[in-house]
């Protein structure tokens, strides 16, 4: 370890405060109006994006900041989900994309609801229909709501309800159809598309599925006339897109089995003639165009890095969201034919300190699973301290991107390991739904199969292994420290689950939706599943201190399951200290960022002595 470096002038503190744009949206109809997110302001916030010149304007001034929100077709309007400190419980509402922040209040779209859950909301690109969710105690309700051609809204109409967890709904361009996606016909976390015919709103006019695999949809083509849906599924084993017809129910998978890892789509051509297609592999992110007429795949030279969404600006231009290790997230501008880079469209702001890149290895955890993770040391020679870190999710996966809370620790001469867990997506159908039902069991033995290989090889001092992670890798902290006290020196989580029973009680039904899926049924259903994946159940093994950074407002991990976590171990003589903050899940402010890296910190020097 190095000296420990909090002071004002610290490199690490530089890295934070760059600006990053975390998503960008084009008005399919009039494409010089853009959303983005971005914490130019100093937290997340939504910006109008004047395309033409570049120029970013805040639209919103949240406290806890506004991370999604949507652009209407014609750029006139943009949606977000408005709610209390963070709690994403709240109401959907509209702002001009022209106002000026301050003068007049957001137009609530549905002011005669209770409060509800939502991160779903889109529009018909004739502009005539709009759809989105809700979630509450009584399930998901999909909901249609009509817009005149003044802009005005009409009474939102109930499509379709369920217990089970249900998202959409999408609406083709002319407003004829919508799909919507539930998990109400399969085991787990495993969906199905339904079309409606809006003329005829009252039954299911198609289904899509396929058994034991999810199919995910993507978005609806952009052409007037054309009810044909993007769509994936991982019915082979990995990701792979799909066409479906909501007019006629006809299907059109791919024919792309010679590329190995996943395939995600991304979206249409204006002309819906093509489609741009993301392939990840090995960590490593290929992007392609297909043309649905040619039924041919062209591979774009682009950049490498790390790719986190992209689309057509227009028929020779694909903007992308991507980053490496040594820039943080910005748009850059492609060439739709070729992939050669064209320009920065928005780039981050400000120069941070050079970062030390991440390397990929593989290692064997139990069963025999192949386990992949990213590695970055310090100067010197190993073996060192040693971070390990698990990203939420869990369907989620580590690339190497942009990363200054790792970046801190290797300043601080700390080596960094980042691990793909089963559970993770982009590895096959078969690792990722290999914790379901039974979570927080083979995720520990990959952590501990990692402490291995890095202690082997090394990397990690024995007694000096520190575990963090976020939300569900908060989670895997926990649960690690309890499930193997013998391997970890410490543990730092953040937004963290200690107990599944208290969460579910307390949290949003979007979440609960979600648990029961992961789960394969409630608490009630499932006592002994959910009592075997709780931290809490394993405080008595704890050896180790915890330092918890959680938010009061957050209603995916609620605050009293960790209240009630930190009393058993505090009665158990267990060293526990909890950071409380006044804000959702996460922090998106950069000055609260930098507060709780700092604390880890401080925390991490102490416990190592």
């Amino acid at each position: 370890m190095k000296p420990l470096d909090i002071s004002p002038g610290a490199p690490w503190r530089d890295r934070f405060n760059v600006s990053v744009v975390a998503f960008t949206q084009v008005a399919k109809l009039n494409t010089q109006r853009g959303l983005a997110v971005t914490n130019r302001t100093g937290i997340y916030q939504l910006h109008r994006w004047d395309t033409t010149t570049g120029d970013l304007t805040p639209l919103t001034d949240a406290p806890a900041g506004v991370v999604f929100g949507g652009l209407s077709p014609d750029g006139k309007w943009v949606y977000y989900h408005k709610d209390q400190q963070g709690n994403e419980i709240g109401h959907f509402v509209r702002v001009p994309w022209d106002s000026t922040l301050g003068i007049g209040e957001p137009q609530d779209i549905t002011p005669d609801m209770p409060p509800y859950a939502s991160y779903s909301i889109s529009q018909s690109l004739n502009g005539r229909i709009i759809g989105f969710s809700t979630a509450n105690a009584e399930g998901f309700q999909m909901y249609t709501m009509p817009v005149g051609t003044d802009g005005a809204l009409g009474s939102p109409a109930l499509l379709y309800k369920s217990a089970r967890y249900t998202a959409g709904p999408m609406v083709s361009y002319d407003g004829d159809f919508a799909v919507i996606a539930t998990t109400e016909r399969g085991t787990g976390f495993l969906f199905a598309l339904y079309a409606f015919d809006l003329a005829q709103p009252a039954d299911i006019r198609h289904v899509l599925q396929d058994a034991e695999a999810t199919i995910q949809p993507v978005g609806f083509s952009l052409v007037s006339g054309d009810a044909r849906l993007l769509a994936t599924t991982n019915v082979s084993g990995y990701t792979r897109p799909l066409v479906w017809d909501a007019r006629t129910g006809s299907r059109t998978d791919l024919p792309l089995e010679d590329i190995d890892g996943d395939i995600f789509a991304w979206g249409w051509s204006p002309d819906a003639t093509k489609l741009l297609l993301c392939n990840l592999a090995g960590a490593h992110y290929q992007l392609y165009v297909y043309d649905l007429d040619r039924s041919t795949l062209t591979k774009l030279n682009h950049p490498s890095g790390t790719f986190n969404s992209g689309y057509y600006f227009d028929a020779d231009t694909i903007y992308v969201n991507m980053q490496d290790s040594q820039h943080p997230t910005q748009v850059v501008a492609l060439d739709a034919n070729t992939g050669a880079q064209r320009s920065v469209v928005l780039a981050s702001g400000g120069n941070p300190p050079p970062s030390r890149k991440a390397r990929s290895v593989t290692f064997v955890s139990s069963g025999g699973a192949q386990i992949q993770a990213w590695v970055a040391t310090p100067d010197g020679d190993g073996p060192w301290p040693m971070i390990l870190d698990t990203h939420g999710g869990p369907t989620s996966v580590e690339t190497e991107g942009y990363a200054p809370d790792a970046q801190a620790w290797l300043d601080h001469g700390f080596a960094f390991m980042s691990v793909n867990y089963r559970g993770s997506v982009t590895f096959g159908r078969d690792f990722e739904q290999a914790i379901w039902g039974n979570l927080g069991d083979l995720e520990v033995d990959d952590m501990a199969a990692a402490y291995q290989w890095a202690v082997d090889n090394k990397i990690a001092q024995p007694d000096a292994v520190l575990l963090t992670g976020g939300s569900y890798g908060g989670y895997l902290t926990l649960q690690a420290i309890g499930r193997r006290p013998e391997l970890w020196a410490g543990g730092m989580a953040q937004v963290a689950i200690a107990d599944w029973v208290l969460m579910y009680e307390d949290q949003a039904e979007t979440l609960r939706g979600y648990q029961r899926s992961l789960f394969g049924g409630t608490p009630e259903e499932k006592p002994e599943a959910h009592a075997k994946s709780s931290p809490i159940t394993y405080a008595e093994q704890i050896r180790a201190p915890i330092l918890v950074i959680q938010g009061s407002n957050d209603t995916r991990c609620p605050a009293r399951q960790m209240r009630v976590y930190e009393e058993k171990l505090k009665s158990l003589g267990k060293e526990i200290h909890i950071h409380w903050f006044d804000a959702g899940h996460g922090s998106r402010a950069k000055d609260q960022q930098i507060q709780h890296m700092e604390l880890m910190l401080n925390w991490a020097y102490r416990v190592l002595g």
